[in-house]
């Protein structure tokens, strides 16, 4: 034990070039024992002991060869002085075992030690120590100081090919594995069944940020024996995108204020795309459980790489139409759909797969059965919001069409529907009786999307501007105006009850904004309260709107207050009632004794 005052002494001796071989053993012991006084562990004491040592290590690790010293002061480093320490070769591979017994293998040690040619096959050997989200650091952070290094600094070699080379089969490794054996871990399906595609299963993140720093090695790559089918899968779903971000990237740069650029020369050559197609249609998943799900998920994983690579509809026509057909008859695709109450993605899945079987099909069957499957989908709910003051005084530039039934389809983004309808309608194998048959049913603001902004196929338009319109219809538009003209009416309460009787008070997307309007409106009565969800009233609007309400009918009853209480959970999955459904069972509360 040594006085804490005398650590700065401690640490000048250490770094002092006088200092005698003898005296390194007392040194280092009196740096690397943690301070304490007699009664116990002094913390501010071993702080000042720490930054000694620290300051004296690159010192004391230079003048000592014994393994057991340099264990003792390699056990005080932290991981990025050790790093620092191998990158100047203070810190050999000699030293490995000394610090490895003390914590797990690091990406920036590897680097490190790799800097120093006699040390890249050891450092290689390090390598499988790493957690696979750490591999492809090895090389991102071959440069820890890239971003502060001046330009008269020494610059940092460049990274040893065996050791890129030794790092990007180590990225590749695991999803070429996979693909031998897709079977999804434990625990991935809570995860994964959010995502539409095979995205997140075939992702490789760490595979495609090395594939992505050698492109003149993809086409060598994608015909490698064993990693080539990997390689293929990340060329498909990630090369284009990455173009796009990089030409974007440099557009910005350019050019913060300029408009971004049209989409960028492909990425991949007509040569590397035919490269790639063995893996195009993923017949690694074709033979997974569930064909329902996962041939869904394939088809929609297909279309998007169709989307990223539009040369493929041209070179890959037969055989995106032969692994289309499949997959719809394997996962009965086309069955008739069974919506399930709490099934909120039912009509996503249908509309992707119309949309996807528009890009993809060429039979006529299938592309009728998509047809008929839109067909089914509840009509869209198109409301026109009541005028926002606070907008209206803040934006001068408001959209003169904003109102406009095609306009309105859309900010729900409602109109998906009649453009999978379009799309099908472009597909020259689309039966024109299947797409005419959904024309009559839809709604007529869908109608109007048409007219104004489809771009379909002339004899489409056509058909859709013949649909007959009764002479009593209106544009099917909720449209929910203001106070001021609400006055105007007759009956301004009436106006308020069509809202809440119209069937947009029922969707999701839409009711909502009609609550709002019908709460926020001076012409609303305790009735029209009754009928909108508790939640609504009593969790999102201001506390004056229940406020009397609730005290009448509580009153002095301790019951119905506990009672009240009690029934404001409002969770999100919880089937909603309305706030007179939420008066009516406080009376019907059991009496506190007897819960």
């Amino acid at each position: 034990m040594v006085n804490a005052r005398t650590y700065p002494l401690w640490r000048e001796l250490a770094m002092s070039e006088d200092l005698p071989k003898e005296a390194l053993k007392t040194v280092i012991e009196a740096l690397c024992t943690p301070a304490t006084t007699p009664t116990g562990f002094d913390s501010q004491a071993d702080r000042w002991r720490e930054e000694a040592l620290k300051a004296a290590l690159p010192a004391l690790l230079t003048r000592t060869s014994a393994k057991r010293l340099r264990g003792r002061l390699l056990v005080h480093a932290d991981e990025k002085t050790v790093a620092a320490l191998a990158a100047a070769g203070t810190v050999t591979t000699a030293d490995v075992p000394a610090v490895l017994r003390h914590r797990r293998a690091w990406a920036g040690l590897i680097s490190a030690l790799a800097r120093h040619p006699e040390q890249v096959e050891a450092a290689i050997a390090l390598l499988p120590r790493l957690s696979s989200h750490e591999m492809e650091h090895v090389v991102r952070d071959w440069d820890p100081d890239r971003y502060t290094r001046g330009a008269v600094d020494v610059p940092v070699p460049p990274v040893p090919q065996e050791l890129f080379d030794a790092v990007l089969e180590a990225c590749l490794t695991p999803l070429a594995a996979y693909l031998l054996h897709p079977e999804p871990e434990e625990g991935w399906a809570a995860l994964s069944e959010f995502s539409k595609d095979w995205s997140l299963d075939l992702a490789g993140h760490s595979g495609w940020a090395m594939l992505a720093r050698c492109p003149e090695r993809w086409a060598e790559l994608a015909a490698h024996p064993t990693l080539g089918p990997a390689v293929q899968h990340l060329l498909l779903d990630q090369a284009e995108t990455q173009a796009l971000e990089d030409a974007r990237l440099r557009a910005a740069g350019a050019d913060p204020d300029g408009e971004l650029p049209d989409d960028p020369a492909p990425a991949l050559s007509e040569e590397l795309l035919l490269a790639c197609l063995p893996a195009l249609c993923l017949p690694e998943l074709a033979e997974l459980p569930n064909p329902q799900v996962t041939a869904r998920r394939t088809l929609h994983h297909i279309a998007h790489r169709v989307h990223k690579n539009p040369r493929l509809e041209a070179l890959a026509a037969d055989q995106l139409h032969a692994a289309t057909d499949a997959l719809v008859t394997h996962g009965q695709l086309l069955s008739p759909p069974e919506k399930q109450d709490e099934d909120r993605d039912f009509d996503g899945r249908i509309l992707r797969l119309a949309e996807d079987l528009a890009l993809l099909s060429a039979n006529p069957d299938h592309l009728a059965g998509a047809c008929a499957q839109l067909a089914c989908l509840d009509q869209p709910a198109v409301v026109s919001p009541a005028p926002s003051r606070t907008l209206i005084r803040i934006i001068d530039n408001v959209d003169p069409d904003h109102d406009r039934p095609a306009r309105l389809l859309e900010r729900h983004s409602e109109h998906r529907r009649v453009q999978a309808l379009t799309a099908l309608a472009a597909n020259p194998h689309t039966p024109h009786a299947a797409v005419t048959d959904v024309l009559d049913g839809l709604h007529p603001a869908e109608l109007a999307w048409i007219a104004e902004r489809a771009g379909g196929p002339d004899w489409f338009l056509g058909a859709a501007a013949a649909v007959p319109v009764a002479a009593d219809e209106d544009d099917g538009v909720l449209r929910l105006v203001s106070d001021d003209e609400l006055g105007k009416h007759a009956d301004p309460a009436a106006v308020l009850q069509s809202w809440l009787d119209s069937p947009a008070a029922g969707e999701i997307l839409s009711r909502s904004e009609i609550y709002r309007a019908v709460i926020k409106s001076r012409h609303h009565t305790p009735e029209h309260l009754l009928q909108i969800p508790a939640d609504e009233i009593l969790s999102r609007n201001e506390p004056e709107i229940a406020l009397k309400t609730l005290l009448d009918r509580c009153g002095r009853s301790a019951d119905r207050w506990a009672a009240l209480a009690a029934a404001m959970t409002f969770a999100y999955d919880e089937e909603k009632i309305t706030f007179g459904e939420l008066l009516d069972s406080l009376d019907q509360a059991p009496p506190a004794g007897n819960r």
